[in-house]
């Protein structure tokens, strides 16, 4: 300020002493008049380069006037530089905002009051079959064509979800999605949605495993009980209570063998993948597996014509008790399944690339093409009335499918009604070694040993 009166001040001066040297008084008011609009025009251009300025856009290169317009041109500059990082550092935040939600497992669709579509990103454009740029500004409703949901939207109560089928569900391969509506700003909506397929088939699971294991306890329980009543009400004859007692004997087996494949499942499913150090002959396997299908066969009453193949000198890594249950399982399903006078062969052999393949095979009944997709369900039966005739549990192929993949292999199952069946399970190579291998592992050991 004081720099802006040094400069008026001087204006004025030397106009009236020009113009009092040339005019004496009148000249020097005259001098005096043409000073200040030349002091006005000085400050006007310098105005006029702010104003300049500003109009431009360049806020960078403030023009250099001096006086007060550079003052204010400097402060303007200062503040447009803040306001400009502050926009940068709104925009940025934005981006990574809408980023996220790009990015989002779920789907996400802005609706304005109209209910139109705003905006969407890539996840909802998937689940319910739109396109991002193409469906903007069409009406919701147009484009999700479901009854419950066009409740839900005019229901204007967002407090829960809906479920509703994703487009291109089918019986089999369904597919749901959660959808909620979540109002915003003036009338504005946005719609969240999430594909739920898994966990509704979880809980799908879940329900049909608690009604299985209920109903496979509850039937030998009631046989139980009423053996139990009939011993405790009725005087019988010691042949009677034998044979009641040895039925009673049956169930309570039957009951704790499921116990045995429940616990089973729960530790495959909760402990760690099995190592690489434990290591087991094949020959063992298939000798255990040959001693319990002889005895299930004798027990039975079957006559079976048992044909176990010499294993190769190979070892299996991994847990053994898994490995020696999941082949026992299939050996005594075989056994169970085929008819007296049936065969079954189990071999072992060596494979391309050094896999290994353990196969079961039998000449009974045989299974549709359309039951073997699910065999290794939970507590699935081809026919529940021969599987309770046999005494199996429905677990044990869901025994045999963990066991595998838990060591890393493969299940396969081949079946031709009234013809017979083959499962076999193909272990990975680096879980297969030969005598050699053996030997050389054993060795260094027995040297220790020795020294």
């Amino acid at each position: 300020m004081t720099a802006r009166l040094i400069v008026f001040v001087l204006c004025l001066a030397v106009g009236g002493f020009v113009g009092w040297w040339f005019a004496a008084d009148t000249g020097a008011e005259l001098g005096l008049a043409i000073g200040s609009v030349a002091w006005f025009a000085l400050e006007s251009v310098r105005g006029l380069r702010v104003l300049r300025w500003l109009r431009d856009g360049d806020i960078r290169n403030a023009p250099s006037v001096g006086g007060l317009w550079g003052q204010a041109a400097d402060r303007m500059r200062r503040g447009l530089v803040a306001r400009e990082r502050a926009t940068a550092e709104a925009h940025r935040r934005l981006e990574d905002f809408l980023d996220a939600i790009r990015r989002s497992p779920n789907g996400v669709v802005l609706l304005d009051a109209e209910g139109r579509i705003e905006w969407l990103n890539e996840t909802a454009a998937g689940q319910f079959g739109l396109d991002t740029e193409r469906d903007l500004l069409q009406h919701v409703l147009n484009l999700v064509r479901d009854p419950d949901f066009a409740a839900y939207y005019h229901g204007a109560s967002f407090g829960a979800d809906v479920s509703l089928p994703a487009p291109g569900s089918s019986p089999s391969r369904p597919r749901r999605l959660s959808v909620h509506l979540h109002p915003y700003g003036e009338g504005r909506k946005m719609l969240l949605a999430r594909d739920v397929t898994a966990v509704e088939q979880a809980e799908a699971m879940r329900r049909d495993f608690v009604a299985n294991v209920s109903h496979e306890i509850r039937t030998p329980l009631t046989v139980l009980s009423g053996f139990i009543e009939t011993l405790q009400s009725l005087e019988l004859p010691a042949e009677d209570r034998r044979r009641y007692l040895g039925l009673m004997g049956q169930q309570a087996q039957r009951m704790q063998t499921l116990v045995n494949d429940l616990l089973m499942l729960s530790r495959l499913e909760g402990s760690p993948l099995p190592g690489s150090a434990d290591w087991t002959p094949a020959a063992t396997l298939v000798a255990q597996c040959e001693q319990e299908a002889r005895a299930l066969a004798a027990a039975s009453g079957k006559t079976l014509d048992l044909r176990f193949a010499p294993a190769p000198a190979v070892q299996l890594a991994g847990a053994p008790h898994e490995l020696q249950s999941a082949l026992s399982n299939l050996v005594s399903n075989a056994v169970r399944y085929t008819p007296s006078g049936g065969r079954i062969e189990v071999q072992v052999r060596q494979q391309e690339g050094g896999r290994l393949e353990l196969a079961v095979r039998d000449t009974g009944l045989g299974i549709a093409p359309e039951h073997i997709p699910r065999l290794t369900e939970r507590f699935y039966r081809v026919d529940r009335s021969r599987s309770r005739e046999t005494g199996g549990t429905g677990l044990g192929l869901a025994i045999v499918k963990h066991v595998v993949q838990r060591h890393g292999g493969e299940l396969r199952i081949d079946s031709t009604p009234g013809q017979g069946s083959t499962f076999a399970i193909t272990l990975p190579a680096v879980r297969v070694r030969g005598p050699q291998a053996a030997a050389s592992a054993a060795r260094p050991a027995t040297e220790s040993q020795a020294g």
